[in-house]
């Protein structure tokens, strides 16, 4: 981080234009005057500690790019990153916790920013089934396990759609963060192969009044058709705790319901 060779004007105007915002926009939200921001962008003026959060915070700069503003232009990192096994952090590891068990029989995970798995409840640990042991080495990637064709991609009914709004959610990610990294994870997952149908099981047609995009994963109860939430902290000051996000999914219909409530029985019987 210490090593960029960007200036803090650099970044500024990257991240305005990724925010669509003009010069004017940014300043009058930021309560300065134009002709300051365009000296700031351009390295004619210095900005102040407190400038470079109050502009990244009206850009809603992720935190760990903030801290890389804020180097750049000369000054301390203020946003710490710590292990999820920092004692700082163990009312909000129990909190995950308490989220993912209380949630079941329904499956949910919690993820980092790049989608590698940090913990996931017994419910979602029952669907993964017969996959590559290579895709379940860590640090596991999600969106990598579910996708892949080695993967549990042969048993997504709604491949196609699933990955398609996959794709779309990490686009709007990089559209946010600007990470090269979930760029490269797109054209991975982009890449992959669309499984044989066989092995996936019958197609199930979409509901033309449906307002969510399903998951419809194939079991050998049948076919369980999920809505899935995201969850995240309010208002983190630390990186690690900002990029964490709870997946959670949910029955979308009696049938998805009766059976993992079946499950979860068979399970602590």
């Amino acid at each position: 981080m210490t090593n960029t060779t960007k200036s803090v004007g650099d970044y500024l105007r990257e991240w305005r234009q990724r925010r669509r915002m003009s010069q004017l926009d940014l300043a009058c939200e930021a309560d300065i005057s134009t002709k300051h921001l365009s000296f700031l962008e351009t390295g004619r003026s210095q900005p102040s500690r407190e400038m470079v959060l109050l502009l990244a915070e009206r850009l809603e700069i992720p935190l760990r790019e903030r801290n890389m503003l804020l180097v750049a232009a000369g000054y301390a990192p203020v946003f710490s990153q710590r292990s999820l096994d920092d004692p700082a952090l163990q009312s909000a590891r129990q909190a995950v916790d308490l989220v993912l068990k209380g949630h079941e029989p329904y499956p949910a995970l919690a993820v980092d920013r790049h989608w590698s798995l940090i913990a996931a409840n017994d419910a979602l640990n029952a669907l993964i089934g017969d996959v590559d042991p290579a895709l379940l080495k860590p640090p596991v990637n999600v969106l990598r396990l579910s996708m892949h064709p080695a993967g549990m991609a042969r048993r997504v009914v709604n491949f196609s759609e699933w990955r398609q709004h996959l794709i779309a959610r990490l686009r709007h990610q990089v559209d946010v963060t600007a990470d090269a990294a979930l760029e490269d994870l797109i054209r991975e997952i982009s890449a992959y192969p669309t499984p044989d149908r066989a092995t996936r099981g019958p197609a199930v047609k979409p509901d033309p009044a449906a307002v969510i995009v399903p998951l419809q994963l194939m079991i050998e109860e049948g076919v369980l058709t999920f809505i899935s939430t995201t969850t995240v902290f309010g208002t983190p000051i630390d990186v690690t705790l900002s990029e964490l996000a709870i997946e959670t999914f949910l029955p979308a219909d009696p049938e998805t319901a009766a059976t993992l409530a079946r499950m979860a029985e068979r399970r602590r019987s």
